[in-house]
């Protein structure tokens, strides 16, 4: 395996990681965005007002995300199983 062979594979896996983490981390966010407005409106300063939507939000996001998200990954790894033979020299 070369050196350029390695940094592509390394390139694909954390540009699919962002890719994949991307939904949950926007909605989480916007959430807290949304709740700090509200916090500064109403100036309720409690911190462990933010985790709970933060949460539910970051599960909802999984939940609608996931099947993109599996194949997201499942292409990466076929892609990765199917270039082995061309490592091996």
């Amino acid at each position: 395996m070369t050196f350029d062979q390695v940094i592509d594979v390394g390139r694909q896996a954390a540009q699919t990681m962002l890719m994949v983490a991307s939904p949950m981390l926007i909605l989480s966010l916007l959430v807290g965005l949304v709740i700090g407005m509200f916090q500064a409106m109403t100036q309720i300063n409690e911190a462990t007002l933010t985790f709970v939507p933060k949460i539910i939000a970051v599960v909802v996001a999984a939940l609608i995300f996931s099947p993109w998200m599996l194949d997201t990954m499942v292409t990466l790894f076929t892609s990765i199983l199917i270039r082995i033979p061309n490592y091996a020299h």
